[in-house]
């Protein structure tokens, strides 16, 4: 059996690269490699940023594999299969690590309820993006309902949802679906830079920032703003922020070393 899903690492970034042709989409086997892939990337300490994309010039993740939802018999089973979709899904979000969705062309269904997970979301200025589970006569179940929700508001997301449309990069950017839109072909190597920037940083600065604003958008204010002053205790007692602060006085760049 081929395998679905590849690994490849750049300096202290991964590349999680979905390889299921010919649209890469979500079935049992790639959702369990994709899992594996995710817990691995999480648990290597060389590693600090992860980009997700698709294989291929013009789709990045085409949705679930129709035949098996096709062969779905009952309610509980089909409220299992998606349980254990969300659980791969919000082990990304939940991430102390940042992903960013490389998103090279048609991102659909699971691929764009993937997409959301991710931290941040760069897309070719030819991807298409939607929800189209109500063409099947079905919704979303990889949290779709939700995360379009949060990102775009009640009135946008109920009507890409309840029409199936589908939209383009463009306005994708412009609703907040994604952060930026770059020419066809450079969405790898934008990503990369990225990814690169963030790097850099200091590990703790780094992943107390997921942590501040992961956790804080699930709190009242109050309880958010409580966490942040925490964490902001906590890394002011690291090595990285004596080096940060003393490369600033000195002017010049800082050589952070995760500690």
């Amino acid at each position: 059996m081929a395998q679905l899903v590849n690994i490849n690492k750049e300096e202290s970034v991964a590349v999680i690269t979905i390889d299921h042709p010919p649209v890469n989409i979500l079935n049992g086997q790639t959702m369990t490699e994709l899992n594996q892939s995710v817990d691995s990337v999480l648990a290597d300490a060389t590693v600090k940023v992860v980009i997700l994309t698709g294989a291929g010039p013009n789709v990045f993740i085409a949705g679930a594999d129709i035949k098996e939802i096709a062969q779905i018999n009952s309610a509980k089973e089909a409220e299992e299969i998606a349980l254990r979709g969300q659980a791969v899904i919000n082990k990304i979000e939940n991430a102390g690590k940042p992903f960013i969705a490389a998103i090279n062309g048609v991102c659909l269904g699971g691929g764009n309820e993937l997409a959301m997970a991710c931290h941040m979301r760069i897309a070719s200025d030819r991807a298409k993006f939607g929800q189209p589970e109500i063409l099947l006569g079905i919704i979303p179940g990889f949290g779709g309902t939700q995360r379009m929700l949060r990102l775009c508001g009640q009135a946008k997301a109920r009507e890409l949802i309840l029409t199936g449309d589908n939209i383009t990069a463009q306005e994708a950017f412009r609703i907040g679906l994604i952060n930026k839109v770059v020419p066809d072909g450079e969405v790898l190597k934008q990503s990369l830079g990225l990814a690169k920037k963030i790097a850099a940083k200091g590990r703790w600065a780094v992943e107390m920032i997921q942590q501040a604003i992961g956790e804080g958008a699930k709190l009242p204010l109050e309880d958010a703003l409580r966490l942040e002053a925490k964490l902001f205790g906590k890394v002011c007692e690291t090595e990285d922020k004596k080096e940060g602060v003393k490369a600033f006085l000195e002017k010049r760049q800082p050589k952070f070393q995760d500690k």
